[in-house]
């Protein structure tokens, strides 16, 4: 994994922001229709953290979380749900991981759920994020195949965005 990234401790899992962000990120994806059909596995992105959990409650089927390093290395199986809640940001190359969920998502329905921050001027971002919401990283969604469904919403306070896109496209269309 790359070096610099929130670790997932005693201390992440405590801030009091997570589970209420947590909260809005299931309401959304059960808010989605997908939820409740028969889904065989899902990839949550990045460590496991009680959202997977909540996640697996959700669409009554395991979740894996990734191992590998999210920015160079290959996402492996296939999945007919594939979560990113607060990772993108956090990635020097997000087209990347795009692509490689482009791959591995599978099904008519398959689907792609992303929470992410809105852009804010360079003062006020995070120190932990290179990339936050805004049109290159809107277009990187397009670059990287994913297109069908799409739902956006902001939750209150406008700090991050809720994204779901549909089934990705094959690569031979690309």
């Amino acid at each position: 994994m790359s070096g610099y990234r929130n670790a997932v401790d005693g201390d992440y899992l405590n801030e009091a922001a997570h589970p209420l962000r947590w909260q809005k990120s299931i309401a959304f994806m059960a808010d989605s229709g997908i939820s409740g059909r028969s889904i065989d596995k899902g990839l949550d992105l990045g460590e496991r953290t009680p959202l997977t959990g909540m996640i697996e409650e959700l669409f009554g089927c395991c979740f894996v979380n990734s191992t590998v390093d999210l920015d160079v290395e290959s996402l492996q199986g296939s999945y007919s749900v594939v979560c990113a809640m607060e990772v993108l940001e956090h990635l020097y190359n997000p087209l990347h991981l795009l692509l490689e969920v482009r791959r591995v998502l599978s099904g008519p329905e398959a689907r792609l759920f992303v929470s992410m921050p809105l852009s804010r001027p360079a003062m006020l971002r995070s120190p932990d994020h290179f990339h936050e919401m805004g049109e290159s990283e809107a277009r990187a969604f397009r670059e990287g195949g994913l297109q069908g469904a799409e739902k956006c919403r902001v939750p209150h306070p406008p700090s991050s965005v809720l994204l779901e896109r549909g089934e990705a496209i094959s690569p031979s269309a690309v």
